[in-house]
């Protein structure tokens, strides 16, 4: 069934046909309120067009209010929705006591500098988002009576693993060094997640902890600074992809709208904190990744280098270190947008998006 109607992007509305295609108890959002920080982020983004595609296809009648700290920004990538009537746009940094009128029935938290670069360079506005961006919005649950928060979390929170670890579960936690500044984004997520219990215990506000791994896809900014997005500007600009190892490391790889079908699972039928959210089948060396990337347009004849000519003879695959899904999967969850078609969706909506403008 398709009557999707939230956004110009085919690839995004596709995406958003698939995920309320998903066998999920949706009714239970009826006529709620749902606040989405970070809403002009991918994975935010993502949250906030669905629950508009709800609105779209059930009539659920679901306020949503997406705050974010740069309006301009953000008037620039929410452009399909800013004239909605059950869309609220709310400009305002996370870290300061927030004030919304009206129920507020759910929460969820995407507001963080994901950006690896940020956490060198902004590290306390970093550790802000995760920390006084959490105490305010659970205090603002407190206040509204709210049913239910969601943290978005990441893989970070699990630190150094042994090397022999192939699979992370949600309880296998290593270390990181604390003194380090870079320690900003694991250490406020670790932090969010501790503080989402706290109130959980002492208020009753039911809390989600969704730890996501690697996320690709529309949305991803390509300064993001991460592989994917350097491997996908390669892509759109129509340039070779040079690697500066031999692309060893591995990773698990998770297209988006799978990423965030897994937290409405997570929401809607979970009955622990924590969830991992990862497609299995996305466990991939960077080096794979890359190849993938050159494959989208195979008419383009993109390959891969290496700057080192020795890295391209020695490959040896490292020990596998991906995220365990399995709780998750527990709830009726699995991907449906494998790696080779995640990345040409991905390719695909940044070409569209570079064309119209």
């Amino acid at each position: 069934m398709s009557s999707v109607t939230t956004v110009s992007s085919a690839v995004i509305a596709r995406d958003l046909d698939e995920i309320l295609d998903r066998d999920l108890p949706w009714s239970e959002l009826a006529g709620c309120s749902v606040l989405v920080t970070g809403a002009s982020g991918m994975l935010p983004s993502y949250a906030v067009y669905t629950l508009l595609a709800l609105n779209d296809r059930h009539g659920l009648g679901i306020t949503v209010h997406g705050l974010v700290r740069n309006g301009e920004k953000a008037r620039r990538l929410l452009a399909d929705i800013l004239d909605r009537p059950d869309f609220h746009l709310v400009v305002q940094d996370v870290s300061a006591p927030l004030e919304l009128d009206g129920p507020v029935d759910y929460v969820i938290h995407g507001a963080s500098a994901a950006r690896p670069a940020l956490h060198g360079s902004q590290p306390v506005s970093t550790i802000k988002a995760n920390l006084l961006g959490t105490f305010n919005l659970l205090d603002l649950c407190v206040e509204k009576g709210s049913r239910g928060f969601v943290l978005m979390s990441s893989a970070e929170v699990y630190g150094a693993q042994a090397p022999e670890t192939e699979l992370i579960d949600e309880q296998s936690y290593g270390g990181f060094d604390i003194l380090n500044p870079r320690a900003c984004y694991a250490e406020g997520k670790r932090a969010a997640e501790t503080i989402c219990v706290t109130y959980q215990a002492q208020y009753g506000i039911t809390c989600r902890a969704v730890r996501f791994g690697h996320i690709y896809g529309p949305g991803m900014a390509l300064d993001d600074g991460r592989v994917q997005a350097d491997f996908a500007a390669n892509v759109v600009n129509g340039k070779d992809i040079v690697l500066n190892s031999d692309g060893s490391g591995v990773r698990t790889y998770t297209y988006v709208a799978d990423a965030i079908a897994g937290m409405f699972y997570a929401l809607l039928r979970g009955d622990q904190v924590a969830y991992n959210v990862a497609d299995p089948a996305g466990l991939v060396s960077i080096r794979r990744l890359a190849e993938l990337f050159t494959e989208v347009h195979p008419e383009r004849g993109l390959r891969l280098r290496f700057s080192n000519e020795s890295d391209e003879r020695s490959y040896s695959l490292t020990k596998k270190q991906g995220l365990d899904s399995a709780k998750l999967a527990a709830l009726g969850w699995s991907p449906v947008v494998d790696l080779p078609a995640g990345l040409h969706r991905m390719v695909t909506h940044l070409e569209s998006a570079a064309g119209a403008r």
